[in-house]
């Protein structure tokens, strides 16, 4: 695989002042109508009903804090359950320790949830009963600094963010994962760019037909890699890459059978991309947010939500014409700062943005026209510097 050259001009800059300043910004602005859907959160089939599940990410010993989800969407602590593991914390991250999305990842299928431990080189699996975990195994992610989980049916794939970057796959057997030595595939990325927190890979991730899985680099090429997927689980040997310059590819959420919502950080946007049969990828849509730092998404039905860490909001866009339209709603700040990771519940009533410097849980309601509302906040223990979050 070509080794990717390293891109730090202005953009890059700008997201490095930026998280370190954690500038405040304006109230929210009024969003146009648009209804929350099924489409965006999907329903579970096992395990956490009214739960909210958040990663402590602490390098002394890394934890899962459980919360109840009252009828209202406020949350209360259930319960804190250690994963075997220890968190990890790139050089230059401010709010962000793991710099990615999908750190904390849950299995519909399987009832299992799935956390990294960055310090630790590996990854823990739990059983998901409720608001209770029950830890069944701790496996090694095959690479440095696992920061990424994803997972399609029976295939899981893990992204490692250090040594330039790798992905492992496994499958799963039971509540344990089984590794395929065979699925391992370096990124090819430079080890040795900085800072760290833009110079690694943000998600690895999988289309919803499950062809595809979807790797970004942020900073370290500005690339969105993808795999094609056999019917075993295998990725190919190299991914068709896609190169989008000083754009900083973050996070991403599907969109349809074969597309994904992404996040881009350099010019601080959502765009939509279809990714073809070949993995190539065709843009689609592109709507700024307007505001810093533009780097996680979550969707619920036709609705976006982006995390702006270095504006303290969340942006709302509604997605139109199988995402090929973009329309910003306007924004909701944060009660707290660095808005990285968001969840929304299975109904998606609520919203539950976590925010990293401080390690605290904002508590919104949904309303059908994209309208956030602030109901509350919830702290997490050890909380400054937690990365990952699941909602159900």
């Amino acid at each position: 695989m070509r080794a990717r050259t390293r891109r730090l001009g202005t953009a890059v800059a700008t997201i490095l002042a930026t998280m370190t300043a954690l500038v405040a910004t304006a109230p929210a602005a009024p969003a146009a109508t648009a209804a929350p859907g099924a489409a965006g959160v999907g329903a579970v089939r096992a395990g956490g009903v009214h739960a909210v599940f958040v990663q402590t990410n602490s390098p002394s010993g890394n934890h899962i804090v459980a919360y109840h989800r009252a009828d209202n969407g406020r949350l209360s602590q259930a319960g804190s359950y250690a994963t075997g593991g220890n968190g990890g914390q790139l050089a230059g991250s401010v709010a962000d320790h793991l710099a990615s999305q999908g750190a904390l990842t849950y299995d519909r299928d399987h009832g299992l949830l799935y956390a990294v431990n960055a310090g630790s080189d590996s990854v823990s699996v739990f059983s998901v009963d409720g608001d209770r975990l029950h830890l069944r195994q701790v496996i090694d992610s095959g690479g440095t600094f696992p920061v990424s989980v994803a997972v399609h049916r029976d295939v899981v794939y893990v992204l490692n963010a250090l040594d330039g970057g790798s992905i492992q796959g496994y499958t799963v057997e039971g509540d344990h994962l089984r590794e395929h030595a065979a699925w391992h595939r370096c990124l090819g990325l430079d080890p040795n760019a900085t800072p760290q927190f833009t110079n690694t890979p943000g998600q690895v991730g999988f289309t919803n037909d499950g062809d595809h899985l979807v790797v970004t680099t942020k900073a370290n090429g500005d690339n969105v890699d993808v795999f094609a997927v056999d019917r075993s689980g295998a990725p190919s040997d190299t991914p068709q890459v896609t190169n989008l310059p000083a754009a900083v590819p973050f996070g991403f959420v599907p969109n349809g059978r074969d597309g994904v919502f992404l996040t881009e950080a350099g010019p601080n946007a959502l765009v939509t991309l279809d990714i073809h049969r070949d993995g190539t990828t065709t843009q689609t849509a592109f709507a700024a947010t307007g505001q810093a730092a533009t780097c996680w998404v979550v969707a619920i039905g036709d609705l976006l939500f982006t995390s702006n860490a270095g504006s303290n909001n969340v942006s709302a866009f509604r997605a139109t014409d199988r995402g090929r339209q973009l329309t910003p709603l306007g924004y909701e700040s944060t009660g707290n700062p660095g808005p990285i990771d968001a969840a929304a519940s299975a109904d998606g009533r609520y919203l539950y943005v976590l925010t990293g410097v401080e390690g605290v849980v904002d508590e919104f309601s949904v309303a059908h026209n994209g309208n956030l509302t602030p109901i509350g906040t919830a702290t997490v223990p050890d909380g400054p510097g937690s990365e990952g979050i699941v909602a159900f």
